[in-house]
């Protein structure tokens, strides 16, 4: 691995590893560096090697996250390479935080929102997409992508102000999911509404555990109906003069800038495309 002063084009320092480097991850704090059953932890200031996690599950694709925000500086890396089990590391003060049990198949995609505070995943199949806190490590979403074939994803990010998740795959459809501010519960709820409500929460205890799940599963808020199939992608989402926009760019060099209504979702409209 290289280190480059990017203003001055020189070189800071360089490092060897045992293995082929699958990913590299880094914020204003620390710079992380997976292999296949390794992380090495550096500190950015100095480059400095504070911890080597060895022994870790296989991990092929050096699937990993880490936290933009300094202050608490979350990794994230499979815990297991047939579960998708999550292991959250304090990059920080160089300590495990959580273990989440996540998804029933192994992991694909992984990402922590702008103030690492909540953790989204998927699994191989694609068709669920988890959002948990950090670092409790509690559910606090469950979106569907879809029900009728397992996919690949190719990108799984949250907007800078953790209101939305943008889920894109090889598939032709991209997935906007809206995070909704989760009420606390009262007590007592003497509405028909609540008796309902607690008929239903009451009725889905006595199902199947995959069919419960699906009960208490959101659907995407908006989507895009994408031009191109075969192409990988990946997408984010941002916002330009104001107004929010999902961005797609595409392995055959065309960026796709849509507009996204955050009032009532649907179909995103496409509003320029660049090459």
């Amino acid at each position: 691995m290289n280190v480059f002063h990017f203003k001055k084009g020189t070189e800071i320092c360089n490092y060897n590893y045992s293995g082929n480097i699958l990913s590299i991850r880094l914020n204003r704090q620390r710079l992380v560096v997976c292999l296949e059953e390794s992380v090495y932890i550096h500190n950015i200031k100095d480059m400095k090697l504070l911890r080597t996690l060895l022994n870790i599950p296989r991990n092929p694709t050096g699937l990993s996250a880490l936290s933009i925000n300094h202050s608490n500086s979350y990794l994230a890396y499979p815990g297991s390479a047939s579960m998708g089990e999550i292991m959250v590391y304090d990059a920080n003060i160089l300590k495990i935080e959580c273990t989440i049990p996540a998804h029933d198949s192994p992991l694909a995609a992984i990402t922590f929102n702008s103030t690492g505070t909540k953790l989204a995943s998927a699994s191989e199949k694609g068709t669920v997409i988890r959002v948990f806190s950090i670092p409790e490590g509690q559910r606090l979403y469950e979106f569907r992508r879809g029900m009728k074939r397992y996919v690949n994803i190719s990108s799984l990010i949250f907007s800078m102000d953790s209101q939305f998740l943008c889920v894109s795959s090889n598939t032709e459809t991209v997935h906007i999911f809206k995070l909704e501010h989760i009420p606390e519960r009262s007590e007592e709820n003497s509405s028909w509404s609540g008796y309902v409500g607690k008929m239903f929460m009451a009725a889905s205890n006595y199902l199947p555990s995959q069919v419960s799940d699906m009960m208490n599963q959101d659907r995407a808020f908006a989507t895009v109906r994408l031009s191109f199939l075969g192409h990988k992608n990946a997408c984010t989402l941002v916002t330009i003069q104001k107004l929010p926009r999902l961005l797609v760019s595409s392995s055959s060099g065309h960026l796709y800038i849509y507009n996204l209504d955050p009032q009532d979702g649907g179909e995103c409209v496409l509003i320029r495309k660049h090459r």
